[in-house]
Order: C-alpha cells, then sequence, then structure tokens
C-alpha cells in the first residue's frame, strides 16, 4: 500500500517547482522497468544527484548484469537537490527508485557506489530519507523489514570509516560478484524465515565481500577481479538521459587497470592487473550503443587510454563508418607521453573534442619521485603535435604537496603554463585557451605514498594563492581545488572506525552533497570535530612507520606491502620504475605475462595517393548529393515529458532521430548539427498537444515510414502526429506562428499548490517588464471559463478539474506572450499550480492557420 500511495503521489506533484526536473521524472529511453514477481530486488543508489551519478559507468554496467537476471530487478535512486529534499521531509516522502517510485525500504537490498570520500554524509542522507535506520546495529534490531545495505566503489578499499553504516562491503569488481551476491539472497529467501543475521553470514562468504558484523577488523578480504573483460557484461543498450549529464557521450571503457604505476594514483593499483577489450569487441559495443542511444559522441575511456594497444587502428576504424553519421570521438585525460599525433588526426577527423593533459609535477626531479615518466621534451613535443592539429583548448592538471616537494617545483607549474602558452602561438598564431588546474595531493591508502602525511592546511592554503597569484588570469584560466574538501578527503581516506561518530555528527548538523561547492560548508565540519573531539589533522597529516598496522590493513588488494615499502624507497631515491609492460615489478599479483596486448589488428599502412584520392571521392560524392527535402513534423510532449526543458525536448528527438535511421542533413562548420528546427518554445511543466519542428532531410523520403520509425524510437511522452514535406519557401515556425491556445487545469489537492481564481474582466493589465510599466492585455484575445463538467477538459485533461480555462493568446507588434506573468496577472498564482497544456499554435496567411 505504502508503494501505490507514493507512486499516485509522484504522477500528481509538478516537478516544476524544482530545479532541474528531468533529474526525477524517469520514463528514459532504455530504462527497464519491471513491475512484475521477482525474487530479489535491489535499489543501486548513487550518493550525488542524477547527472553525476548517471555518468557513473560502474552503475550502467550492474543495471544490465541484474536486469539480465530472470529472477532479479534492478531499480535506481540518486540523492535529491536540497528544494526537493526539503519539499520531501516537510511532505514526509520516502526516498523512492526512478523506475517504480518504490520507496528504499521497500527493497531487498541497497546498494551505494562510494567514488569518494566526501560522498559518505549523503549516504546517510538517502538513508535517512529513505526511512532505513543509520547503523547496522539498528537495523538488526529493528521489528519492521529492513534492506541489506551494501557499497562497493574506490573508497571501499578502506572501509573502516563508514563500517558501522554500511551491512556488506564489495572490495573490487562487481560483474561476477554481483550475480553471487544476488543468488545467495535469493536462496536464502527460498529457505523461508528470513533473518537478516544468516543473510550477513551467507554474504560474508562470498569472496570479495567484507562484512563488517561478521568479520570485525582482524579478517583480511581479498579483492576480485575480473580476468578477461572481453567475457565480462557491457551495456550496449544504456539508458539515455533527458537532463545532460557531466559525461553525455556514450562511455566505452577500452582497458581496466593500468601500466605505469604512478606512486599517488590508487586507482593503477586497485584495479591492477592491466587487462584490455579486444578492438572488434569494442568497436561491435560501440557501434550497437551508439544505435541504441542516439548519441554523437563516443568516449575511449581508461585509467590510460592513451597506452591501450590498438588505439590509433581502433580510432580508424571506428571512424570509417561513424563520419557520414557525424560521431566524434573523446579521449579522457592523457599522459603526457603518450600524445601522439597520429591519434590526434583521427580524433579530429570528425569533431575536435576537449583535450586534458595530467603532468601533474612540473619538475624533472619530482616526477621521476612520483614515477611519472616524461621529460620537458616529451611536453613540448605533445603540445606541438596537439596545436599543429588545431586544437584550441587544453587542461593541464597538476598537484601541489606531493612528497619531497620543494618551492621551485611549485614555481615551475607556471613555467610550463608559459611554455604551453608560447609553443601554442608558435604553431598555431591563434589564440589557445589555456586552463590550470591544481589539486592537493591526498595520500591514498594501498598506494606506495600511505604513509606520508598531508601538507598542512596553511601549507596547502599558501601554495594555492602563490599560483593563483602568480599564474596570470589574463592569459590563463586557474581552477584550485577547495583545500577544505582535499583535507577531510585525507581525513576519510586514511581515517578509522572512530571517524563514524564525526560522519554522522557532520550529516545531523547539515553536511549533505559536500563535493558541491554551494553546499560545502567547512564550518560545519569544524563544530562537528569539536563535538565529537576528533582532530581531523592528526588523520589527514599522521606519517605512518613502515611497520605500523594501517586501518585498512584488512584488505587485501593484491599488491603486497614490500612492494609499496620497495617504491616508497625508490621515491624517496628519486628513481623510476618502468612500466609493467617494460619489465614486471613483481607487485604480487603475479599476473608477469597476462599483461598482454589486446591488439590483433593490422596496422594500416598509411598511403598518401589513396588518402588523397578518398578524399577526392568523398568531396565528389557530396558535391552530388540531391537537395534536400523539408520536413514538418506535428507531435505532442505530454505526461512525465512535459517537465523537459526546451533544449532537453530538442536533444530527445535529435537522438531519436539518429536512433531511427532519419538520413538528417548536417549543419557545416566545427561542430556540426542536424539541421532542425523548433517552434515557439514551451516552459517547464507545460503540455503541449500541437508542438512542431523542421527538419532538412535527404531524399529519398518515404514519410509514413519514418514517422513510424520515429515514433517507436521515442520516449513514451512524445509522439510525431503528423509528418509532411513542405516547400522550401515555406516561412520558418518562429517567423509563422504568433497565436496560441492554451487549457488551463488547477492541480489536483497537493500540500504547498494555491487556488487559481480569475479576477481579471477587460481593460489594460500592466505588468513590470525590464523595470517598466507594460500593458499585457493587447496579448489576451480571449478568456472562457469552462464547466468543471465540460466533455472537452475530461478529454484534454484526463479527469474532471473542479476548475478550467480556455486562453487564447497573440503577439502584437510591441508585446511579445510570457505566459508565465499573463498566467499570474489573470489567475493570481504561479505557473507550478496549475496543470497546463497547449493545444494549438497559429499563423496568420489570409486567416488564421495551424503550421501543418
Amino acid at each position: 500500500m505504502p508503494i501505490i500511495l507514493t507512486g499516485c503521489y509522484f504522477k500528481r506533484m509538478n516537478f516544476s517547482r524544482f530545479q532541474r526536473p528531468s533529474r526525477y521524472i524517469g520514463n528514459e529511453f532504455n530504462a527497464q522497468v519491471n513491475t512484475g514477481p521477482v525474487d530479489v530486488r535491489i535499489a543501486l543508489a548513487f550518493p550525488d544527484v542524477y547527472e553525476i551519478g548517471m555518468s557513473h559507468l560502474g552503475t550502467r554496467i550492474l543495471y544490465k548484469i541484474i536486469n539480465s537476471l530472470p529472477f532479479a530487478a534492478a531499480e535506481r535512486a540518486f540523492a535529491p537537490w536540497s528544494d526537493l529534499r526539503d519539499y520531501m521531509r516537510l511532505n514526509n516522502l520516502p526516498l523512492s527508485s526512478i523506475e517504480t517510485q518504490r520507496p528504499l525500504k521497500g527493497f531487498d537490498l541497497v546498494g551505494f557506489s562510494l567514488q569518494h570520500e566526501l560522498c559518505y554524509t549523503t549516504v546517510l542522507e538517502m538513508l535517512d530519507l529513505a526511512g532505513i535506520p543509520l547503523r547496522t546495529e539498528d537495523r538488526l534490531m529493528s521489528s519492521e523489514p529492513m534492506p541489506v545495505i551494501i557499497a562497493g566503489g574506490p573508497s571501499t578499499v578502506n572501509p573502516a570509516p563508514m563500517a558501522p553504516f554500511i551491512d556488506a562491503f564489495l572490495i573490487g569488481d562487481g560483474e561476477e560478484a554481483i550475480e553471487e551476491l544476488l543468488e545467495t539472497f535469493r536462496r536464502i529467501k527460498s529457505e523461508g524465515t528470513f533473518k537478516k543475521e544468516d543473510a550477513l553470514r551467507a554474504i560474508a562468504g562470498i569472496e570479495g565481500f567484507y562484512v563488517p558484523h561478521i568479520h570485525g577488523e582482524s579478517t583480511t578480504v581479498k579483492r576480485r577481479y575480473v580476468a578477461d573483460l572481453d567475457a565480462a557484461p557491457f551495456p550496449d543498450r544504456p539508458i539515455v538521459p533527458y537532463a545532460e549529464i557531466v559525461h553525455d557521450r556514450v562511455n566505452v571503457e577500452i582497458a581496466r587497470g593500468c601500466p605505469m604505476g604512478c606512486r599517488f594514483c590508487q586507482a593503477g593499483v586497485i584495479y591492477r592487473p592491466l587487462r584490455e577489450r579486444k578492438p572488434d569487441n569494442l568497436l561491435t559495443i560501440a557501434r550497437n550503443t551508439l544505435a541504441n542511444t542516439g548519441y554523437d559522441e563516443i568516449s575511449l575511456s581508461s585509467l590510460s587510454s592513451g597506452d591501450y594497444s590498438c588505439l590509433l587502428q581502433l580510432i580508424k576504424e571506428f571512424n570509417k563508418p561513424s563520419g557520414e553519421g557525424m560521431t566524434a570521438v573523446s579521449l579522457p585525460s592523457l599522459r603526457v607521453g603518450s600524445v601522439s599525433r597520429e591519434v590526434l588526426k583521427e580524433i579530429r577527423s570528425v569533431r575536435k573534442t576537449g583535450f586534458t593533459m595530467a603532468p601533474e609535477a612540473a619538475t624533472d626531479r619530482l616526477r621521476r619521485v612520483i614515477n611519472k615518466d616524461f621529460t620537458d621534451e616529451d611536453y613540448e613535443r605533445a603540445l606541438v603535435a596537439l596545436f599543429g592539429e588545431g586544437w584550441l583548448t587544453v587542461k593541464l592538471y597538476f598537484m601541489i604537496g606531493l612528497p619531497t616537494e620543494r618551492e621551485e617545483d611549485i614555481e615551475a607549474i607556471n613555467e610550463m603554463a608559459m611554455k604551453a602558452l608560447r609553443i601554442a602561438k608558435r604553431t598555431s598564431g591563434k589564440f589557445i585557451n589555456i586552463n590550470i588546474t591544481v589539486s592537493p595531493f591526498i595520500p591514498k591508502p594501498h598506494t606506495p605514498f600511505q604513509w606520508f602525511g598531508q601538507i598542512s592546511l596553511d601549507e596547502m592554503k599558501r601554495k594555492m594563492s602563490f599560483l593563483r597569484q602568480s599564474i596570470n588570469s589574463k592569459k590563463f584560466k586557474y581552477k584550485g581545488h577547495n583545500e577544505y574538501m582535499s583535507f577531510l578527503e585525507a581525513v576519510f581516506a586514511r581515517g578509522d572506525r572512530r571517524l563514524a561518530d564525526l560522519i554522522e555528527e557532520a550529516w545531523r548538523s547539515g553536511c549533505v552533497l559536500d563535493a558541491w561547492s554551494e553546499c560545502f560548508d567547512f564550518r560545519k565540519w569544524q563544530a562537528a570535530m569539536d563535538k565529537t573531539g576528533i582532530d581531523g589533522a592528526s588523520y589527514a597529516e599522521r606519517t605512518f612507520a613502515p611497520e605500523d598496522r594501517l586501518p585498512w590493513d584488512n584488505i587485501d588488494v593484491g599488491v603486497g606491502r614490500d612492494f609499496m615499502l620497495r617504491e616508497y624507497s625508490r621515491a624517496m631515491d628519486e628513481t623510476m620504475t618502468p612500466s609493467c609492460r617494460q619489465a614486471c615489478s613483481e607487485c604480487g599479483l603475479q599476473c608477469g605475462s597476462k599483461i598482454d596486448s589486446a591488439c590483433n589488428m593490422q596496422k594500416p599502412a598509411d598511403n598518401p595517393e589513396q588518402t588523397a584520392s578518398d578524399a577526392t571521392s568523398v568531396k565528389t560524392a557530396a558535391n552530388r548529393l540531391p537537395a534536400a527535402l523539408r520536413v514538418r513534423c506535428c507531435f505532442s510532449k505530454t505526461g512525465m515529458l512535459r517537465y523537459l526543458s526546451h533544449r532537453e525536448l530538442m536533444t530527445a528527438i535529435t537522438r531519436a532521430m539518429k536512433r531511427a535511421g532519419i538520413p538528417v542533413v548536417y549543419t557545416k562548420g566545427f561542430h556540426p548539427n542536424p539541421a532542425v528546427s523548433f517552434g515557439p518554445p514551451l516552459s517547464v511543466g507545460i503540455a503541449g498537444t500541437s508542438e512542431y519542428f523542421d527538419m532538412e532531410v535527404l531524399p529519398p523520403f518515404d514519410v509514413q515510414l519514418y514517422r513510424t520509425l520515429l515514433n517507436s524510437s521515442l520516449p513514451e511522452g512524445i509522439c510525431i502526429n503528423q509528418m509532411s514535406v513542405i516547400k522550401a519557401a515555406e516561412p520558418s515556425l518562429t517567423g509563422f506562428v504568433s497565436r496560441y491556445e492554451f487549457y488551463i487545469a488547477d492541480m489536483e489537492t497537493i500540500p504547498g499548490s494555491a487556488e487559481p481564481k480569475l479576477t481579471y474582466t477587460e481593460g489594460p493589465l500592466v505588468v513590470i517588464r525590464e523595470g517598466k510599466d507594460t500593458d499585457i492585455s493587447g496579448c489576451i484575445e480571449s478568456v472562457v471559463q469552462l464547466d468543471s463538467g465540460d466533455d472537452m477538459a475530461e478529454t484534454i485533461f484526463g479527469r474532471r478539474p473542479a476548475e478550467v480555462w480556455r486562453i487564447i493568446l497573440r503577439e502584437t507588434d510591441n508585446v511579445k506572450v510570457r505566459l508565465s506573468e499573463i498566467v499570474h496577472a489573470l489567475l493570481g498564482c504561479g505557473m507550478e499550480d496549475l496543470e497546463i497544456i497547449r493545444t494549438n499554435m497559429f499563423g496568420w496567411k489570409d486567416g488564421w492557420r495551424k503550421p501543418l
């Protein structure tokens, strides 16, 4: 019963009250909704907002695996932004899943992804919003059924600070472990009387799971990893968000692990050994994913993408079919030494995407300390290649506070930036945007630098202040990571179980979504430290002796302590260690010859004559293309999709066009886009039953066929009602439309809604626009209040509202229609308190006519 009530309430809420409603509405293309009976339900809960969580590849992988099992179902949940969070608390609404609005409390398992230490308080916030006790001991004692709370992700390699709150930690890769977990849970449930204590004992027996209640702090748990990535499931039909997410593109993991061995890098240790996907498998995944999503960009991601053994051949093969579809290829941050001119040429063949290099340290000496294998000559060669291939924006990433750092190492960061500027001017002769990002070093567990303490907060501030002043703001865009955030990350990265009290106290004082600068308040953390008596600096700055027992020693990531100490010593000696591909360093994983190249492609020989011939053929073919047709579509935007912004609506439709294979024409220039133009936009929360867009397509074009294909590729809530070829000389939609018909009804009674009352009769209606009195009465052609039993009202709204108005508005020569101010002037309330549908648009051509 609570689930049904929550779902109904969810559908009645007006999400235009909140920032970015598309975070919450669901209904995305490729989302899987399983309302039928299943044995095990799990909520994949990401402790951050939607656009961060939906960018996380691990969640997408688990979502595919779980929903492929016949006995299990996975749904998603994210942290709400503060406006919705306050509304939920005020109205006692539980945190629920995106797919079915099932409260998290109603799942068998709730799994959190711990990507960084600043998300810990948000985990507590989501548990509390869901009505779930924060600590394992309280859940075990509860008389109500409670889900098992699990956590995975990189921060679990030191589970101690969160151990009192999490029932079970998955250490390492999840592809195989998640299936074993769900099978185990299914078996326990089928045995009859379900006891959570029994479930925890069973989970503790699965390799890779650390269960604090069972294992305590002494049992060693070994990390799991997938030996063969090609045998592991990978999503080729991922969910396509409406909201613009952080990584809004197809993301294909080309390799896991890194061969380079940077001594500060935790990921380089806990994702060892290096495993590469075979190029043929990657090409299949990439092409299927692009076809199933409609994205126009693909990212080939790994910890060290530039070191993928078959990168150049892979991009060349990928670019063969993608040029016509205007799909761009991008790479994440690259090692300076891996930047290749040949790779750059291939990336820019469709579209230049962003480019980031991570020098980390600005002097050869400090780079030897951290095992960063490039020289100043390598740096210059990489920049010459980059600017020579036309890149105009480059991001450089550095760290301060690294072990053995000297003042000259800090000063050299500005010198390195200036060198990039000089090379850019010499190579391209154009203005180049160079972005400098600097972050304080955070000593992470399971790295050779885990024994070092972080520099003090005062020292961090001094060094960051020096860089802010020394780096010329007119020549560079400088961004320094928040020192207090870095301090807290170090506290919890190196912490023990005693920090759980600090986490809970900070959460109770309002610390949530701490990775967001607009939410972060270090004063609350200071107050929490004072109240709990915990000195954060004693954790962040502590230097461990090699023989000390570390809080994370009960987690075995496979890389031995002896290797870490050898690397520690080599760092002090400023001695480099070769990459795993060059020589095995005997780290303890005993992978040896397993570090093989996945490349089975024959490297194509460059043939300038053939390349020139191909280019000529493409140019000739382009000149022979038939003249484009202009097609006008009438569509509806209803249901939960009325909460899409105009930009989100355009993106949803253009991606659907690509999925449907519509032969749309692309614009020319630096960033080609589909030649599609939309009519006057709708505000967020306003539905429309007769909306329009025009597109240019290549003939032959079967209108009925492509209308069917497009509708099958659109999400529920958007439907193409009509599609017709129109004359090229027809005026644009924005130039033609100037008159609108709206139906407006009161919202169903929910907390916070105002009661609309019509107060306007006739005469001037003055509002303030741009600081001036403006009479908008000329925009109001008619206002008619309908009877509550009117059949038209029921047809349009699907219910019988208590109050319904039909309003006709039109543009005048001097005043444009602004629906929000007209509604407020007429009815005395905001649009968020009403249900509004635009039913028609008209333009003047020997009388008022519809665009189609």
